[in-house]
């Protein structure tokens, strides 16, 4: 199974078949909007707006796993990222990233960069990097800004 065989529910439920992210660079993100990274979508968003034009795709899954710090329902989520910081790269639905209810994707996406078993996520903010094939190149914890990986995004892009 590889990273286009997956399906993901979109902010508004509707099924998403990552193979639509066939050929693009893309940087896979749990979120919250009420951590100390927060401010982090600053960065995304100025990112997503330099890059998006070369093929690069942000895709936000917000996660309440991590001391309640994502608590509200997708429309509030969606509503303080453009209020906010005026988010505009694809937010998908909540999902939990660690246990057993955690999302196949980011079971897969621990295996890739992470050991056999996956290790697990430690807090909001973690990152993945996937190059144009589907390939995860990397994983960045919550304390690597954006600023601090956009230079290997362009090496990849």
């Amino acid at each position: 199974m590889g990273l286009y065989d997956f399906t993901v529910k979109d902010i508004n439920g509707k099924d998403v078949s990552l193979s639509e992210y066939k050929g693009k660079v893309l940087l896979i993100v749990n979120t919250a909007t009420g951590c100390g990274f927060t401010p982090q979508y600053e960065g995304l968003e100025a990112l997503y707006r330099e890059l998006k034009d070369k093929d690069f795709e942000i895709l936000d899954f917000p996660c309440n796993q991590f001391g309640n710090q994502a608590p509200g329902t997708e429309e509030e989520i969606v509503s303080f990222c453009k209020l906010r910081y005026d988010v505009s790269f694809p937010q998908f639905k909540k999902i939990e990233v660690n246990g057993a209810n955690e999302s196949p994707l980011y079971t897969w996406l621990k295996q890739q960069k992470g050991g056999v078993l996956g290790s697990a996520i430690k807090w909001n903010f973690t990152k993945f990097l996937v190059d144009r094939d589907g390939n995860v190149v990397e994983r960045f914890g919550p304390t690597v800004t954006p600023e601090k990986l956009a230079q290997k995004v362009k090496e990849i892009l």
